[in-house]
């Protein structure tokens, strides 16, 4: 009786591995500019090793990942962060 309940912890845990691998890929993949299934998918299939690829993975020019920060928004929005963006690139050329 004790292995079944060993057992179970284990696959509890492997269980919560498992889905916040999917939540984390999810919210990395749509802060990078793509669609939260594409992490939620990559988080699903590949778990723990789909969050890394998701990490590597190049963001988008235009996403919150590229005008606000990897994990914050720096204390501005999207659309301040990109009138800010596009004002510096106006000024230079």
């Amino acid at each position: 009786m004790t292995l079944i309940a060993i057992l179970g912890t284990k696959a509890l845990w492997g269980l919560y591995a498992w889905l916040g691998s999917a939540i984390i890929a999810s919210y990395l993949s749509s802060r990078k500019g793509y669609s939260e299934r594409l992490g939620l998918a990559l988080g699903m299939i590949l778990s723990v090793v789909g969050v890394v690829i998701i990490l590597f993975w190049p963001a988008k020019p235009d996403s919150r990942w590229k005008l606000q920060g990897p994990f914050g928004t720096g204390g501005k929005t999207v659309a301040e962060a990109r009138a800010e963006k596009e004002a510096a690139a106006g000024g230079e050329g």
